[in-house]
């Protein structure tokens, strides 16, 4: 099965998928700086007065070739990826879900993919080496529904890997799924999760700090995050895009992975104009880890500029 074959298949994970103390509070917290240095799958770091924390889960690493990458033109991305001092051969996406203290809310974004699709299903250590018990996650917010976002909801033995925490999603995204999951005769998953599931409109506050943003193309509700504190705001992009080097430089190009072509080309060029022109800090989770930084205007186009150096 190739790589997309192999993404959409995932997109039916899905389907498959308490009061505490003030001293239990503390310890739900995200790392500190000095925690975090401690492990190279955690990165603490603030939005105005919010603490968040970028946690490794894994990486995809696929062969720049017709039947693993989203991109046709397999040497035209061999050009590009050689021109930022890249392999040609290969094409690594990391995989870092996104914490997020927003008040009392203990707040992921996406799960990973829970060792699915060659990953090494580090997200629960990541989240452990940051303070953070999975049980004291109160809210996950789900970008889309595919296998390296959706995975880590459930552990190996089928059961919820946050069991306090709702699962939030865009009601067209999570219709696609159920519609997906009938189809596939999931029908006993999708019932375990139904009850985890909170949909919202495309759009909507989805916490006090952390609002959706539609960000068109990839899957039919497919969504972003906005995350505001004061006059400070990071957008998580989730699979907007993709490579720090293809999707930044050549935004034009086709995604194979995009069930809608045309929006995913408008979605990755409004990103990278509003983001250029407004400075605005970008959460990609399959950029080199920790997936921060910003786009930057360079000649007739655009680059990424990590915020810090990338790590393994």
């Amino acid at each position: 099965m190739n790589a997309h074959a192999r993404l959409a298949a995932a997109a039916l994970i899905l389907a498959s998928i308490a009061a505490c103390s003030p001293e239990a509070d503390k310890a739900g917290a995200p790392a500190s700086a000095p925690a975090a240095a401690r492990s190279p799958d955690v990165h603490a770091f603030r939005i105005g007065a919010l603490e968040a924390t970028a946690l490794k889960d894994g990486e995809i690493t696929l062969q720049n070739a017709a039947d693993q990458s989203p991109w046709a033109d397999t040497a035209a991305a061999r050009t590009v990826l050689t021109g930022a001092g890249l392999t040609g051969d290969t094409i690594t996406l990391s995989v870092q879900p996104l914490l997020v203290r927003d008040g009392e809310r203990l707040v992921l974004i996406d799960t990973g993919a829970g060792g699915r699709m060659g990953t090494q299903n580090r997200l629960v250590a990541s989240l452990r080496a940051a303070g953070v018990d999975p049980a004291r996650i109160t809210d996950v917010l789900i970008s889309h529904a595919h296998g390296d976002h959706v995975g880590g909801l459930v552990g190996a033995d089928g059961a919820l890997t946050f069991p306090g925490a709702a699962v939030h999603l865009s009601a067209p995204e999570w219709e696609s799924m159920k519609a997906g999951a009938a189809q596939a005769g999931e029908a006993a998953l999708l019932a375990a999760v139904t009850p985890r599931v909170r949909p919202f409109a495309p759009g909507a506050q989805v916490t006090p700090s952390i609002k959706a943003v539609a960000l068109e193309g990839h899957t039919p509700g497919h969504s972003g995050y906005e995350i505001v504190s004061g006059t400070d705001r990071l957008l998580y992009i989730g699979d907007a895009m993709h490579s720090a080097v293809i999707s930044v430089q050549r935004p034009e190009w086709v995604n194979g992975w995009d069930t809608d072509s045309a929006a995913g080309i408008a979605t990755r060029q409004g990103l990278l104009e509003r983001g250029a022109s407004q400075m605005l800090r970008i959460y990609a989770p399959h950029f080199p880890f920790p997936g921060l930084g910003r786009f930057q205007r360079r000649d007739d186009g655009f680059v990424w500029v990590p915020e810090t150096a990338a790590q393994p």
